[in-house]
Parts: structure tokens; C-alpha cells; sequence
């Protein structure tokens, strides 16, 4: 990793210098745009509306238009902003860590001590953990004041910036302030169903579906061209019917809700593998069938007969969708 900027937090008299690095990363595919008629790469221009000429990053300014003036505003000026100088990360307060709403959370550094000596570290870092406290503190970042939440993950200080309180938006809608009635029973029966998905959250299980599945038809492309089958890549998925549509009957969906979840977790505990364990395997077995098949049909073509019914059903069947972990599992 490599750091994106140094400072020191600072809180009463106490220093200690720090080094700021990326706490995340995008795992997206990185595609681009081009011509569907040709394949030509799309590019897009910095074109002053002036001159017409193609301008270079380093020879953009920044401007504030009020409608009536323009105010050019050189990297120079930015960069003689006393809030930009500084390389001080203030600590503001302390305050009770479940007082922060999740929804001001944003972006996530991690420091690392920038001295000959950590203990001013591993002080501030020992007394976040003790009090049960996180420290809200104001530094500058790229041209912005931000405010940010100082705490402790897997022994390291990571600073979480803040949302300022009037850039997250209010929720009105009128729809809420129409008056529901949840009976006593209705009630229990959803905090039965919440208890039968209950399990201990691992963020290692999930994965991002459409980004593998974009890797997978790239793959596929790559190796096939236009001559592609999504269908025979991806199988012929089968179309929910009804989503979105309104509940009629909300305790008959919950009480078949609960009565499917207790019918996965027996099949489970009889089967002895765990519903996604099982649907891994259906998978890759569904793969090697549609292999199988893909060989037999294309053997059969080029010695001119026709590949068989059987054959050719396997390669559409559709594949299996995993399930999420259960808590029985």
C-alpha cells in the first residue's frame, strides 16, 4: 500500500505522527466505452470552449461561477488555504461509539504510526479500546475539511470520514404517516422468521454476484466470440413471478415462510452438507453434464448426425441458484 498523505492526530498536548493509506479498494471489472458498429475505443476530451484546443490536466484551473462573475481559482490558491496546510488530525471529542449513525459513515483509512516510537499509538489505540469511546476529529484531505470517526480495528487506528449532518437527506414520505395495524400475532410469527435466518455475520461467504458473473461471460466470450450462448453459459433462468406485487394475505406469507425455512434446516441436518455446500455441488455437476453434452453434440455434428433430444436438454437445463449460509449450517 502506498500512503496517500501524513500527518499527526493530536489531542490535548499529545502528538503522534501518522501515515494515511486507502482502507478499501473496487473489486468492479474495469470495462470502457466503444463503437458498437466498429469497436473504437470511446475517449472523452478536455476541449476548452474557447480556443477549441485540447487541454492537458496540469494546465486545468478551477472556477466558481455566481451567473454574473467568474473567479479562476489556481492549484496556488487552493493550496494557501489554511485548512489545507495543515497536517493536523484534531481530535474533537470522544464519544460514545454506538452515538454514530452508520449512515454518516463514508470512506475508511488505515494509519500507521510515522515515528521512531509507537507508544503514542499504542496509548491512544489501548485507551480508545478501554473506554469504549471514538474519537471525532477534523483534518483537511484533498481539498476538503472533513470530520471522521477514529477507532480501533484488528489492533490498527482507522479513521472513518463523516458525512457532514446536512448532506444526508431527510426522509418524508406520506405513505408512513398512514396509520398500519400489525396484530400481536402477525408480530411474532415475523420475529419467528427473523430467527430462522439468525446467524453470526462473515463477510468472507458472500461474494458480488454481477461481478462474477461479468468475469464469467468475458471468459466465455473470449473463448467463443459472437458465437456465444449466454444461455447455455448461464443457463435459462427462471423469472420470478409477482415481484414487487403487494402482500394480500401477510400472515399466510409469513407462516409459509417459517414452515420453508424449518423444511431447509431438517433437509440440512439429514443431508449433512449445508444448503450452499449442496448447491456447489449441483452446480458443478451441471456444468460437467453441460460438457459433456456441449462434446457429444458437437462430435455428433461433424460426423453429420443429428445430436439427441437428451443431449441437447441437458445443455439448456437451468442452473441451480445458491442459497445463502443458513445459522444451522
Amino acid at each position: 500500500m502506498r500512503a496517500i498523505w501524513k500527518g499527526a492526530i493530536t489531542f490535548g498536548l499529545v502528538n503522534v505522527p501518522v501515515k494515511v493509506y486507502s482502507a478499501t479498494e473496487d473489486h468492479d471489472v474495469p470495462l470502457h466505452q466503444v463503437h458498437d458498429k466498429d469497436g473504437g475505443r470511446i475517449r472523452y476530451q478536455r476541449r476548452c470552449e474557447v480556443c477549441g484546443e485540447v487541454v492537458a490536466y496540469e494546465h486545468i484551473d478551477k472556477a466558481y461561477d455566481d451567473g454574473e462573475r467568474t473567479v479562476v481559482l489556481t492549484a496556488e490558491d487552493l493550496g494557501s488555504l489554511p485548512a489545507e496546510r495543515s497536517r493536523e488530525v484534531e481530535v474533537v471529542e470522544f464519544v460514545p461509539t454506538d452515538q454514530i449513525d452508520p449512515m454518516l459513515l463514508d470512506r475508511s483509512y488505515y494509519l500507521e504510526p510515522d515515528s521512531s516510537s509507537n507508544k503514542a499509538y499504542v496509548l491512544l489505540r489501548r485507551t480508545l479500546e478501554e473506554t469504549d469511546r471514538t474519537a471525532i476529529v477534523k483534518f483537511a484531505l484533498r481539498q476538503r475539511t472533513r470530520l471522521a470517526a477514529l477507532r480501533v480495528r484488528d489492533d490498527v487506528l482507522v479513521l472513518q470520514t463523516l458525512l457532514w449532518a446536512d448532506e444526508v437527506r431527510e426522509a418524508a414520505f406520506p405513505t408512513l404517516d398512514e396509520p398500519a395495524r400489525v396484530s400481536a400475532k402477525e408480530l411474532a410469527m415475523s420475529s419467528q422468521l427473523v430467527e430462522s435466518f439468525a446467524a453470526d455475520f462473515t463477510p468472507e461467504e458472500y461474494q458480488d454476484d454481477y461481478q462474477a458473473q461479468l468475469r464469467q461471460l468475458i471468459e466465455a466470450k473470449i473463448e467463443k466470440g459472437e458465437a456465444l450462448d449466454t444461455a447455455e453459459t448461464f443457463g435459462e433462468q427462471e423469472e420470478k413471478g409477482g415481484e414487487g406485487a403487494e402482500v394480500i394475505d401477510l400472515m399466510e406469507a409469513l407462516r409459509r415462510s417459517v414452515e420453508s425455512s424449518r423444511g431447509t434446516k431438517k433437509g440440512d441436518a439429514k443431508g449433512g452438507k449445508s444448503t450452499k455446500e449442496a448447491a456447489s455441488a449441483g452446480s458443478t455437476k451441471k456444468r460437467a453434464a453441460a460438457t459433456e453434452s456441449n462434446g457429444t453434440t458437437a462430435s455428433r455434428a461433424s460426423s453429420g448426425k443429428p445430436a439427441s433430444t437428451k443431449a441437447a436438454a441437458s445443455a439448456k437445463e437451468p442452473a441451480k441458484k445458491t442459497t445463502r449460509k443458513k445459522a444451522s449450517a
